[in-house]
């Protein structure tokens, strides 16, 4: 089970931890040239070996993955974000690190796309979430605007719900919009890590 998908496969936060953990123990290994004998692990070493991969954009992945298994809503927009750094930019820093781009310019435009990338992924969940009782998106802008997780799994439409939508959805705007700043400084050979965001564009505008 990858670091990604724990959150949502499981229904004790124990076991959770035991999956987190089995995949920072993989992650040492991987770096002591002793990779458990699991199929993803391996294409992993291979891929350490191969591209020289930073080991602490993995540890981030995992750490703030194994925070996120508390299942409480990001009290504010910026909690939010540094989730997004440290799981959709890290990432895209080691997308970055295959291609063989090591840029000061084409990081900080990945810092900015993972996240856009985490707040637009929030906010497509939210419907399913809801459907499980669980509202997730920052309680600042939703205090700010007097809507209640209640008023988002009820499925209420009315004016400051969607306030609440356009905030959030505003705050990833803006980081693709940095993330645009850089695009005449961004190598050529760094554009592939960032077609994710044809998505989060579509997501935003459609």
């Amino acid at each position: 089970m990858y670091p990604f998908q724990i959150k949502d496969s499981v229904t004790q936060k124990t076991t959770g931890l035991m999956r987190m953990q089995f995949w920072r123990d993989a992650v040492e290994g991987i770096y002591g040239d002793n990779p458990p004998h699991q199929p993803v692990a391996t294409e992993l070493w291979k891929a350490v070996k191969r591209h020289n991969l930073t080991k602490m954009w993995f540890m981030k992945i995992i750490d703030e993955r194994e925070k996120n298994l508390d299942d409480r809503a990001y009290r504010n927009i910026q909690e939010l974000e540094t989730y997004a750094e440290n799981t959709q930019s890290a990432l895209l820093y080691l997308i970055l690190e295959t291609l063989g781009v090591r840029d000061i310019h084409a990081d900080h435009a990945a810092s900015h796309i993972g996240k856009a990338q985490g707040i637009v992924t929030c906010l497509r969940a939210t419907p399913y979430h809801c459907t499980r009782r669980k509202v997730f998106l920052p309680m600042d802008i939703c205090m700010l605007h007097g809507v209640s997780q209640e008023d988002f799994i009820r499925g209420k439409q009315e004016k400051n719900v969607r306030d609440v939508i356009y905030d959030i959805a505003s705050q990833a705007h803006i980081h693709l919009e940095h993330a645009r700043s850089f695009s005449k400084k961004v190598p050529v050979k760094a554009y592939p890590a960032f077609f994710c965001t044809v998505g989060v564009i579509y997501t935003l505008f459609k």
